[in-house]
């Protein structure tokens, strides 16, 4: 029977955190980026309970406006970490007309994903200039079906998060004592006003309990998330490299 002690995953979560600076920066500090949800809020909340407030530095990045851009602020201020909010429209923008006068034809997977891999580059920037060390937030729920974008949101220096499903990031966030708002906000992809579970045509409550026991009762969910999972592999692994010692035999 399957169950998660959100009090002593917490507590070893800390210490982890605590150690892997100590090892890979000892003295530095943790930098992510805030988005307002539940994973970001969780992450923060995490490095601040392993490492102090002084040393974790939030950063806001909008895309022009962002409508739910206060509950970044709002956590940050409650963890009361440093912050910055820089606006990526600018750079977005410039870029995407910069690839049109040459020709390049956008797809709309292209305009998606532009910014979550400028907000990593935004992260990493103040990362560098901080002496920092940078957190990625992907739970595994997400990883699991590739709710994620390649070398965007999917990347950083080490993660706390991956291997804890979305309900129990939602009760270490409890265990935390953050805003129940939230950690219990709808995550929602940004763009379309869609949350993150219309767009992936089953809730995660449904994927969490499938991940941590086997056990679905929809089988049309059980087959999507299965072909989710298969063909979203690849961002899970490092990247193929050739080895010239092996044997290839050309068929």
């Amino acid at each position: 029977m399957y169950s998660f002690d959100a009090k002593q995953i917490t507590a070893d979560l800390t210490l982890w955190i605590r150690h892997w600076f100590e090892e890979n920066g000892r003295g530095c500090k943790a930098v992510l980026g805030i988005s307002g949800g539940k994973d970001s809020t969780v992450a923060a909340a995490l490095c601040v309970a392993a490492l102090g407030k002084e040393r974790v530095v939030g950063v806001m990045m909008p895309n022009g406006i962002q409508a739910d851009i206060d509950d970044s602020r709002r956590i940050c201020a409650f963890l009361g970490i440093k912050t910055y909010e820089i606006n990526i429209a600018t750079s977005y923008e410039a870029l995407l007309t910069e690839m049109k006068a040459r020709g390049v034809e956008l797809s709309e997977q292209t305009l998606i994903n532009l910014a979550p891999r400028l907000r990593m580059s935004t992260v990493y920037a103040v990362s560098q200039s901080e002496n920092g060390r940078v957190v990625n937030t992907c739970n595994l729920s997400e990883d699991w079906v590739g709710y994620s974008t390649r070398y965007g949101d999917s990347v950083g220096d080490f993660s706390p998060l991956s291997h804890l499903t979305v309900q129990e990031v939602k009760a270490i966030g409890k265990e935390l004592g953050l805003p129940h708002e939230l950690v219990e906000k709808t995550p929602s992809d940004g763009l379309v006003g869609k949350s993150d579970e219309d767009n992936l045509g089953f809730s995660y409550a449904e994927l969490d309990r499938y991940i941590r026991t086997g056990e679905i009762d929809n089988l049309e969910h059980k087959k999507l998330i299965d072909t989710k999972h298969r063909q979203n592999l690849f961002k899970l692994q490092l990247m193929p490299s050739f080895d010239p010692q092996l044997n290839l035999i050309d068929n």
